[in-house]
């Protein structure tokens, strides 16, 4: 394919996007008011810049993001720390706050990301059991169509009255579905309090923050988490990760971050308040540059013969995009295209290798200014049929389209 054929494509896949590239504007538009009126409430200062160190007591910044965080995810409380290492760290303390030795937790979207199943235990296939520190897991797999089986979910609570804690997977994780969007976790959710008005439900919020006006602590979720080099993040978190919601059940969470009697009142900040609380005024945008980066993503494979997941033209619950590339020969190249027209270690070429949580090997772009930022524009999959890779983020829209012809053209070539 010649460069003036593949930007003539590039131009027809740009303007079949420009209506969503519009209605992801305005969803930006609305979630920067959100994070703009929190701030204002809760007086964000030149003041709360300032870092703790040691024990980190009485830390304004840290304490007034945990605030304006839980506004803007219309919870009670909320728990932003550097001290997680990643995502999956948040999303267990989350789980392990919620569900205790001896109950019963329901994956109720299917089989967990393959980083959670090694938190687990195992992995336990489309439908089954497993133990992992006295914590019974069950799985409710998705109906035919890839949307959750909510009649499936209501048996499950029905037939083993020991399940105490229901999780929903926002995000597809390295499957071949949709992201699920906060309707859809709505409609879950309520199924639930039907049934059992007991059961806590927590959310794997990763990839979603911001794509949409309302996230599923204001449609009754007990607890979410996620990562802050993902969304919330805003490009400029160095680390860290989040969990808000029931007051309750988010002091647990801390004391599993920390230990009985701490929780979350320690924890130094070292400076990063600023970081933290600038990256979090800037989320609404940048995740509107990722999904504006994934919107043409979409259209221009589609318009090279791939098929997409989800269409350029469908309403996006997370900022992954997933492309059927077919041959492992194309996964590698669109990788390796991604990472050469990077910002950072664009001179690497990757190659696939086995990595931690993984049962296969797995080819990673990441020319990223935070290592492993999938808030920033980064590309990998695992080695294994349908061969698809994930795309996620994009810290500016003018960078992925670039970075995306880059990796079509070293795949078609």
């Amino acid at each position: 394919m010649t460069e003036e054929e593949l930007y003539k494509i590039s131009g027809k896949a740009e303007e079949r996007c420009r209506e969503m590239f519009e209605r992801t504007d305005s969803i930006a538009l609305f979630n920067t008011k959100k994070v703009l009126d929190a701030f204002k409430k809760h007086r964000v200062s030149d003041s709360c810049f300032a870092g703790t160190t040691g024990y980190g007591y009485d830390d304004l910044g840290r304490e007034t993001l945990d605030a304006v965080w839980a506004d803007v995810f219309g919870a009670e409380k909320a728990l932003v720390r550097l001290d997680f290492v990643n995502g999956t760290h948040a999303i267990t303390a989350a789980v392990f706050a919620l569900a205790n030795p001896g109950e019963t937790m329901l994956s109720a979207t299917g089989v967990p990301y393959d980083t959670f199943n090694t938190v687990i235990g195992k992995d336990a296939g489309e439908y089954g059991t497993f133990k992992y520190y006295g914590i019974d897991h069950k799985v409710v797999g998705l109906r035919p169509d890839g949307n959750p089986d909510i009649p499936a979910i209501i048996k499950a609570l029905r037939e083993d009255r020991n399940i105490r804690t229901v999780l929903i997977q926002r995000s597809p994780g390295y499957s071949s579905r949709k992201a699920f969007s906060v309707s859809q976790i709505g409609e879950i959710i309520a199924a639930v309090r039907e049934e059992d008005s007991s059961v806590m439900i927590f959310v794997d919020n990763c990839y979603g923050e911001f794509t949409e006006k309302t996230e599923p602590t204001q449609l009754g979720a007990d607890l979410i988490a996620g990562s802050l080099i993902k969304n919330p993040g805003g490009g400029l978190a160095p680390r860290g990760g989040y969990i808000c919601g029931k007051e309750e059940f988010v002091e647990k969470a801390a004391c599993r971050l920390t230990v009985p009697g701490i929780g979350g009142e320690c924890g130094a900040t070292l400076g990063n308040n600023r970081m933290l609380l600038q990256g979090l005024f800037m989320a609404p945008h940048t995740t509107a540059q990722a999904l504006k980066s994934m919107i043409f993503a979409s259209s221009l494979l589609d318009l090279l013969g791939f098929e997409v997941l989800p269409s350029y033209d469908e309403e996006r619950h997370d900022i992954i995009q997933v492309i059927k590339l077919k041959t492992p020969e194309n996964l590698v190249n669109f990788c390796k295209g991604i990472q050469s027209a990077s910002p950072i270690d664009a001179y690497v070429s990757p190659e696939p290798s086995p990595m931690p949580g993984y049962d296969c090997d797995v080819v990673m772009a990441a020319g990223t200014f935070i290592q492993g930022a999938t808030g920033e524009l980064s590309a990998d999959g695992p080695m294994r049929e349908p061969y698809n890779v994930y795309l996620q983020g994009g810290l500016t829209y003018e960078s992925g389209k670039l970075c995306l012809l880059e990796a079509a053209r070293s795949m078609m070539n």
